[in-house]
């Protein structure tokens, strides 16, 4: 019996109705017919009905025998509800509720009741069909409910390559029917309706039953015939289709084909399962003849493994030993031989064997076979017994052969180390007793004696050394005389003869080292002296060059005290001479007393006095030159000294001169300072006395004339400096100039106030109190410098701007200059409240500037003299601490810079 067992899932069959094409991809519901299909269906084709019937019972009646009993009409068989019931235990393999056994519509209803709702819980919800209809008769309804449970329970679990159902069923279909010709699968109509789809179902699973090759596509009524007789034959499939209904229609129905079909898949699906179980056993037999070889073959290997085992340690236990190194490695090669071509193989025998055992054993443990149980000594515990001797017996062989190899390799070595070592004794003392007889030390210097004492030492340290290298050579030839070497009288000669010859070295050593020592004594003497000589030689041919180069040194100076100065010192170094003579004396003695040495005792000396380079003949030639340059130095510094005194006298002339000068000079400033500001006399005597008070200047002229000749004098001595006077010529110029100028630009402004006067009409008495009014701030607070060179003096300036000045007085035109740095102009020049400038002497207004009429430096003007028609400088002016207005400042006093307000 086909198991139709259902699944527990729940689908909902709508009422909207399937697509018959395939690949369609609806839900289960597209496939459940409802009553809208089905009058569509009955309208359009009255023949899918009689199909259906035909399919529909044929099926039911499949499934019905199976309990002893069938319909013959579908629409009248399930009205009662008990066979309808009955289909349903059957495809389920599920009990549905007990029957009601009555006659009256109202149990009819019940048992078709159960039998739907039987069918709604295993999740199908059947729409519009109600127990009254089935129980009335109406086929569409009971075509319906056939269908839906042939959906459910024939196709439903169809699964093919993750599609069910329809999709899944016409899958398979292609799947089984492509190699196939003149077959191609598309839907459950057309492409069933020529029959060869149904022949090639059935050829692809029993190709026995059909012989495919004369089916023709034209003749598809044989072709339907031969699969639906075949089917029904061979494969229990009821014929459910007749071969004229579907070929005598224009379109098979669908569900007609598809419930035949299902039957197919069906069929096959069990033959299917049956051939599986029959792999299976024959899988097992296959396994059970596996195992079988593997016990054969783990019999024969462990055989063959055994018997080499056997064979191979008798090999190995040979310990008889060799003669030779030769024959010894050639055993060792042998083993080497073995592990590296006769080993391996076994070993990877052994391993297979164990591999197979193990094998073995879990096949047969997971077929629930009794274990294997090799023969007697082929055990897997037998083969590893006899693989750990092997192992044992052939580590035993190997640590023989190492050490059989190094016991020889260790004769070789000896006498081989032996041959080494007396070769390089041999080639070490080579020379040596040459060397030691050599009396190259009676013609040495000290310092080559200490390097030959120094040479012979490290020989002895050398020679200790190969003390050691001695004995091991003695050692080396007794330890081969005790292991019975085959050439032990030749390394015994050799031996004798290296012992004796290191006994005669010793004794030349220590005569050698005699003789030095003897030899560096006596040369110590000699090397003293030249220390001493170098130490005391050094010093004094330094003092000798510095000598020559102070008596060689040109000597400037400007005073009478430095010549005097450098006579002293002259003097001074001329004292020394007698004790640098004696000093010269001695070092030569001891020269001559290494000389004396040397050739008492016969030593040739290499060369000249090793630490220093000054020879007695360097000496003497420098000393005879000191002698040479005293008297001319001695000429020198009179000359010198002479020269000096006559530049001393003519600076005490001209300071005399200077000294009277200078005083003059600012005494007579003082006055005209005063003379300025006082009030004595008419402005006609002032002027008067003024001009007398200037010719007495000009006179003076002389005494001037000749400061300037003895002035000349010192220039073309190079006198630069005077200490007996602070005055110079430049100052005394400055003061002689500004002299002339200050008397010149007083009796200016004398002249200035007399026409100011006589223009304006002011009476004598107004004039003098004009002025005493003014005088109180323009006294002269300050006095005069003591020295002349303080004053400040005139330099070059840019050129000055022009200013044209109106006197209020006289109402005449004045020029007036402004400079950079001069003295200051006669007044200070104030704005007061927009009137004109008023100057307290000469009162001059409006001014137009011809350079920078804003911002004009007070301490720039400058006034022309109407009689010399030259400018004259404004003497400079302070700042009154009480009045705060400016004031003429003394003489000595720095122009300070004020600008006009």
């Amino acid at each position: 019996m086909v198991d139709y067992h259902a699944a527990n899932q729940s689908y909902q069959y709508g009422p909207s109705s399937g697509s018959n094409g395939a690949g369609g991809g609806g839900t289960m519901g597209d496939y459940m017919a409802q009553e809208d299909d089905w009058d569509r269906d009955l309208l359009l084709d009255p023949a899918w009905e009689k199909q259906q019937r035909k399919t529909f019972t044929a099926w039911c009646n499949s499934h019905l025998r199976k309990a002893g009993t069938q319909i013959e009409n579908i629409d009248e068989d399930f009205r009662d509800g008990l066979k309808l019931m009955l289909l349903l235990e059957v495809i389920s393999g599920e009990r549905l509720p007990k029957p009601e056994r009555g006659k009256m519509r109202v149990h009819k209803i019940n048992n078709v009741n159960k039998a739907l709702d039987f069918i709604a819980s295993k999740g199908v919800k059947l729409v519009s069909i109600g127990a009254e209809e089935i129980v009335d008769g109406n086929a569409k309804m009971t075509l319906g409910m056939i269908w839906t449970i042939i959906l459910r329970f024939a196709i439903q679990d169809i699964s093919v390559e993750e599609t069910s159902a329809k999709e899944g069923l016409l899958l398979w279909c292609q799947r089984k029917t492509a190699p196939y010709k003149n077959v191609n699968v598309q839907n459950f109509h057309i492409s069933w309706k020529d029959g060869l789809a149904f022949n090639a179902l059935i050829h692809r699973h029993r190709p026995e039953l059909i012989e495919y090759d004369k089916l023709r596509k034209d003749d598809p009524v044989t072709n339907l015939n031969n699969a639906f007789e075949v089917a029904e034959k061979y494969l229990d499939i009821p014929k459910m289709l007749d071969a004229e209904d579907i070929v005598g229609t224009l379109r098979p129905d669908e569900k007609a084909i598809m419930t035949y079909v299902s039957c197919f898949y069906h069929a096959f699906s069990g033959a299917q399962k049956a051939e599986t179980a029959a792999n299976r056993i024959c899988k097992v037999l296959a396994v059970n003849q596996e195992n079988e070889h593997l016990m054969e073959d783990y019999e024969r290997l462990a055989s063959d493994l055994l018997e080499w085992i056997r064979r191979t340690i008798p090999w190995l236990e040979d310990r008889v030993p060799q003669k030779t190194i030769q024959e010894m490695q050639q055993k060792l090669e042998d083993f080497r031989d073995y592990r590296r071509v006769h080993k391996p193989p076994k070993v990877q025998e052994k391993c297979q064997l164990e591999i197979n055992f193990n094998t073995l054993q879990t096949k047969l443990r997971l077929s629930n076979r009794p274990a294997f149980m090799p023969s007697e000594g082929k055990m897997v515990s037998d083969i590893n017994n006899g693989w750990q001797h092997l192992e044992q017996a052939e580590k035993g062989y190997e640590e023989w052969l190492l050490n059989e190899i190094r016991r020889l390799e260790r004769l070789d070595h000896l006498a081989e180390k032996f041959r080494q070592k007396a070769s390089i004794h041999e080639a070490w003392t080579d020379g040596k007793e040459a060397m030691l007889k050599h009396r190259d030390y009676e013609t040495a210097t000290l310092s080559d004696i200490k390097a030959l004492i120094r040479k012979h030492e490290a020989f002895e340290s050398d020679l200790a050394a190969h003390q050691d290298r001695v004995e091991q050579i003695a050692a080396i030839a007794q330890e081969l005389n005790e292991l019975d070497y085959y050439d032990s009288h030749n390394v015994n000669t050799r031996c004798q003869k290296i012992c004796d010859q290191w006994d005669a070295l010793g004794s030349l050593t220590h005569s050698r080292r005699e003789a030095l020592e003897k030899t560096e004594k006596q040369l110590e003497t000699i090397d003293q002296l030249h220390l001493e000589y170098a130490k005391r030689a050094a010093p004094f041919n330094n003092w000798m060059e510095s000598a020559m180069e102070d008596l060689q040194d040109m000597f400037i100076v400007h005073t009478i005290e430095e010549i005097e100065g450098l006579i002293s010192a002259h003097d001074q170094f001329k004292s020394t001479l007698p004790d640098a003579d004696r000093e010269r004396e001695a070092i030569l003695a001891i020269h001559k007393e290494a000389q004396r040495i040397a050739e008492s005792n016969h030593i040739k000396l290499s060369g000249s006095n090793p630490y220093t380079t000054v020879t007695p003949q360097i000496i003497n030639s420098k000393w005879e030159k000191v002698q040479q340059l005293v008297p001319k130095r001695d000429h020198a510094l009179l000359e010198e000294q002479s020269k000096q005194q006559s530049n001393e006298h003519l600076r005490r002339q001209f300071a005399s001169q200077a000294n009277i000068v200078g005083p003059w000079i600012q005494t007579k400033m003082e006055e005209i300072g005063r003379i300025s500001i006082e009030m004595n006399g008419t402005l006609e005597d002032q002027l008067s006395h003024l001009k007398q008070y200037e010719r007495s200047i000009v006179d003076y002229k002389p005494n001037l004339d000749l400061l300037e000749q003895q002035h000349q004098l010192i220039q073309e001595a190079l006198i630069f400096d005077n200490k007996h006077t602070n005055y110079t010529m430049e100052h005394i110029r400055v003061g002689w100039e500004q002299l002339l100028t200050t008397i010149a630009r007083t009796i200016n402004e004398v002249e200035n106030q007399i026409l100011t006067r006589d223009a304006k009409g002011i009476s004598q008495e107004q004039m003098q109190e004009f002025r005493a009014s003014f005088n109180h701030f323009d006294k002269v607070s300050g006095s005069l410098s003591p020295r002349l060179p303080s004053l400040p003096a005139v330099t070059s300036h840019p050129a000055p701007s022009v200013f044209t000045s109106v006197c209020l007085f006289t109402s005449r035109s004045l020029s007036i200059r402004g400079h950079s740095r001069v003295d200051r102009d006669p007044a200070s020049l104030r704005r007061r409240k927009g009137n004109p400038w008023l100057c307290p002497w000469g009162c001059v207004s409006s001014p137009t500037c011809q350079g920078n009429p804003e911002r004009t430096s007070a301490s720039t003007l400058g006034i022309q003299d109407r009689q010399t028609s030259r400018q004259v400088p404004a003497p400079p002016r302070i700042q009154d601490r009480q009045t705060h207005r400016q004031v003429p400042a003394p003489p000595g006093i720095q122009d300070t810079h004020t600008h006009c307000s």
